[in-house]
């Protein structure tokens, strides 16, 4: 009866009765398992946590803790939740107890006696499911490994073209028409290429539950501005029509501004993927009681009406437009549906058919926020101010475009290529700002920061993570590293001149 793909599988078998749990061990020996024991509820849980067995077959009444509550258990804790756990019984043999053991947990509910052949089959049947499952959430964890480092080795190239695009406008502003024209073409591409990658992490984060929100006061004139803003360039180059219409009072919301901005963003992008050249989009933003309405229309190519309920599915997309450029993963609007979830709100899709436009409204609760001594304030123009900054990674091109880009700021600027370099470099130039990529060949990023802190005059220096990982955990690490910022590459001039934000750190 021994089945070798089985052999190394571990059984915990529970059972207070010992002619019962003697019984069961020897059939499951001879068919090849390895077996332990265990007599007791609470030592059923010590022995599944300490052993990390692939199956639980366990008795439902034991002396302590009864057989449900102890799968209940098992399932509840994170450190045993994934071992299979075969409930079996001789007192409890109607069918509402079979369906309270699955309800809690339980893999399969058996009812004694039972035959050995039945016995063995069903552990085996359990085992195959359970190499399935972790077979998938490997191939899902791998998936995720896969995408981080796919946007890494991404984000490392797009780096340099951008700022090096950046740094040829900075230097020479008055071009001949085509030049300018090809500038923008790439400047245009890139971004397109950082918003897919960005997509493709969200996808995974999505997946394992990463995404989360930082939540604060938003102003809602500030995330549909940078919304419009990230289609602005693809609108004119369409010679399309966006009309935007926002309430006269400013109105408040509690949210990620970020993630406020990536739900209008998404949206205005899919209007202006599926509207032909010259068709128009409309953004509509109202008060309707104590909701924000914000409404998305464009006169495109409509949807048809058993098509709608599919629109926010991932990976979904259909229709084509003429002339339609830049198709995406059909990953946007499954991100929108997601993220205003995430903000207590909803979203709707609705179009008269095919050829006929179409229209998406998102609902979000208004935060209600007193402006206080707020009212009116104004904003005051940053002064830029010339400071000492040390730039270091190992990307020799990635280093020199922003050094240079730097430079015309008036800033005052050196690079280093590796960890150790940095060191010493940043003993003798004492810098206020150092942008300090994580993956160097000699030691991490980290380990740089760490001891860059501990050099006499640096204790204040201002440190600038620059790394292709955005996760969550990633921004931690820096953090935790003593960064005081964590961008993810490519940086964009926007960020870069944001240096002058933290005047005070300048010498």
């Amino acid at each position: 009866m021994t089945s070798m793909p089985f052999s190394d599988s571990v059984i915990l078998n529970v059972d207070d009765s010992e002619a019962a749990r003697y019984a069961k061990t020897r059939i499951l020996t001879h068919a090849g398992f390895k077996v332990i024991e265990a007599a007791s509820g609470s030592a059923a849980l010590y022995r599944a946590r300490e052993d990390k067995p692939d199956l639980v077959l366990l008795d439902v009444k034991l002396p302590d803790i009864n057989g449900l509550e102890v799968c209940r258990l098992l399932k509840a804790d994170p450190a045993t939740r994934a071992i299979l756990v075969l409930q079996m019984s001789a007192s409890y043999i109607g069918v509402a107890d079979k369906i309270r053991a699955l309800e809690g947990g339980a893999d399969n509910y058996l009812f004694e006696p039972i035959e050995p052949e039945e016995l063995i089959a069903n552990v085996k049947a359990l085992l195959r499911l359970g190499r399935v499952e972790r077979e998938l959430r490997d191939v899902d964890r791998r998936k995720d490994d896969f995408l981080a480092t796919l946007a890494h080795e991404l984000r490392n190239p797009l780096g340099p073209i951008r700022t090096a695009v950046e740094l040829l406008c900075r230097l020479d502003p008055e071009v001949p028409p085509r030049q300018d024209q090809a500038r923008k073409t790439i400047l245009r591409h890139t971004g397109h290429l950082v918003r897919l990658v960005e997509d493709l992490l969200d996808v995974a984060r999505i997946s394992r539950g990463k995404i989360t929100l930082h939540q604060e006061r938003v102003k809602v004139r500030t995330f549909i501005d940078s919304a419009c803003e990230s289609v602005a360039h693809i609108v004119e180059m369409r010679e399309q029509q966006l009309s935007v219409k926002l309430p006269e009072r400013e109105i408040w919301i509690e949210g990620d501004n970020v993630r406020l901005t990536q739900i209008v963003g998404n949206l205005l992008h899919n209007a202006v993927k599926f509207t032909a050249p010259k068709g128009a989009i409309g953004l509509d933003v109202e008060v309707d009681g104590r909701e924000l309405l914000i409404r998305v229309s464009d006169n495109g190519i409509g949807i048809d009406a058993g098509k709608l309920d599919m629109v926010f599915d991932m990976f979904t997309q259909d229709g084509f437009a003429d002339d339609r450029v830049q198709d995406g993963l059909g990953i946007g609007l499954s991100l929108v549906r997601t993220l205003v979830g995430m903000h207590h709100g909803s979203v709707t899709a609705s179009s008269k058919g095919e050829g006929k436009g179409s229209t998406f409204e998102v609902r979000l609760p208004i935060f209600a926020f007193d402006r206080g001594d707020d009212q009116g304030a104004a904003e005051v123009p940053d002064e830029v101010v010339a400071t000492r900054i040390l730039v270091v990674d190992d990307n020799v091109d990635a280093a020199d475009m922003l050094a240079e880009l730097l430079t015309i700021d008036g800033h005052e600027v050196k690079v280093a290529y590796s960890g150790q370099q940095a060191l010493d470099r940043a003993a003798e130039f004492q810098p206020a700002y150092v942008f300090l990529d994580i993956g160097l060949p000699d030691m991490s990023g980290y380990q740089v920061a760490t001891r860059m802190r501990e050099i006499a005059g640096l204790e204040n220096a201002f440190l600038i993570a620059l790394t292709g990982y955005g996760q969550t955990r990633d921004r931690e690490l820096a953090m935790n590293a003593g960064f005081d910022e964590h961008v993810v590459k490519p940086m964009d001039f926007a960020k870069i001149s944001s240096l002058k934000l933290n005047a005070r750190h300048s010498r």
